[in-house]
């Protein structure tokens, strides 16, 4: 891989396998506030120890915020989080391990190894000033108590690198679909199923008729999916059940079809009358389009000519600067696979790779800013 003046050697796999180490046994699950405090404060330490200026801690409710800035006037922010999807304890199933060229261990490639390819990367360069890094502790679940921040330091900066993890083979995130989750209430009435049943309201029977309406608002053709995912219905097997939940993913790649699916999932009704819908949510991450990484990605050729860029279904916070207009490229993190799963790894020779992909790309926006 070419670099603007990073040399490949600068870096030591060991020492970021090193930290990388110290961020997955820290565990960091989503909303774990304790967890999550301690991921900020080791994760803040680690900031300075690598770029010699404090991070500060922005508390929310969700858990803290880490964020650092190397002064001066912004110009470009690294976007990435610290929270995890892995709860308490998953650490000791599956320890932090590296073997036959991988690092396994939860969180390592989403996206744990990207914050510490970024630090390794900016520590490689003599002037930092100009540069931001904004580290969530929500990113997995909605990035509710984060989003203004984003939105604020992204505009402040007006690019962002977003250290998510890439797609298949080291490729970046040219674009991303809107995302969301609707969750779907059935209320119908309950009574004893072999004596009374007439009586009832069968909510399961209701939610049944609901997942077929609701698989028939996707549009796969123009790229929405809307795809019923969880059901809960029933108390026990001779009580016909009076309440039922679905929850809904879905993915749009228009802002058109944002509101085509939103006007269809609040229109739902209910099949029989005497059952009751509501439905909440929406899609709360919208589409980043293509064009939003359109200057950004000609300078990925300055520095790692042989990367290319694509659009993929999963959403991130990237989506959030995209849609306010700030140029925005993702996938700049952790090469491997098997995000969310207990497969998840990190190919260790990639990682001095994409500590110079950052560097290169950091040094080219804050020279051309």
């Amino acid at each position: 891989m070419g670099v603007v003046s990073t040399s490949l050697d600068t870096f030591s796999p060991d020492a970021m396998l090193d930290d990388l180490r110290m961020l997955v046994e820290i565990e960091s699950p989503s909303l774990d506030l304790p967890a999550l405090a301690a991921s900020a404060e080791a994760l803040a330490a680690m900031i300075e120890r690598h770029l010699g200026s404090p991070a500060v801690i922005v508390e929310s409710p969700a858990g803290p915020h880490v964020h650092w800035s190397g002064g001066g006037d912004p110009k470009v922010l690294l976007l990435g989080h610290h929270d995890t999807v892995f709860p308490i304890g998953a650490l000791a199933a599956r320890p932090f391990t590296v073997a036959d060229g991988r690092a396994t261990g939860p969180g390592v490639f989403d996206m744990l190894a990207g914050i510490v390819q970024a630090l390794h990367g900016l520590a490689s360069l003599d002037d930092l000033s100009g540069v931001e890094l904004l580290f969530s502790a929500d990113e997995e679940v909605g990035s509710l108590a984060s989003r203004e921040l984003i939105e604020e330091r992204a505009l402040a900066c007006g690019a962002v690198l977003v250290l998510e993890p890439s797609a298949d083979g080291g490729v970046l995130k040219t674009g991303r679909k809107g995302c969301g989750t609707f969750d779907v209430t059935v209320h119908g009435r309950a009574s004893h199923a072999g004596l009374e049943p007439e009586k009832g309201v069968n909510a399961l029977v209701e939610v049944a008729h609901q997942v077929l309406a609701i698989n028939a608002i996707g549009r796969p053709e123009l790229g929405t999916t809307v795809t019923p995912t969880v059901a809960n219905v029933g108390t026990a097997d001779n009580v016909v059940p009076a309440l039922g939940r679905l929850k809904v993913d879905v993915r749009v790649e228009s802002a058109k079809e944002k509101e085509r699916v939103e006007s269809a999932m609040a229109a739902l009704s209910a099949v029989d009358p005497s059952a009751t819908i509501s439905v909440t949510g929406g899609v709360n991450r919208p589409p980043m389009p293509e064009s939003a990484s359109a200057t950004l990605m000609p300078l990925v050729a300055s520095v790692a000519p042989e990367l290319r860029g694509l659009a993929v279904g999963g959403g991130s916070d990237g989506n959030f600067t995209a849609a306010i207009g700030v140029p925005t490229l993702d996938g700049l993190g952790a090469v491997g696979g098997g995000a969310h799963a207990d497969h998840e790894h990190v190919l260790v020779d990639t990682m001095p790779e994409r500590a110079a992909l950052i560097a290169g790309l950091v040094e080219l926006i804050c020279d051309q800013r």
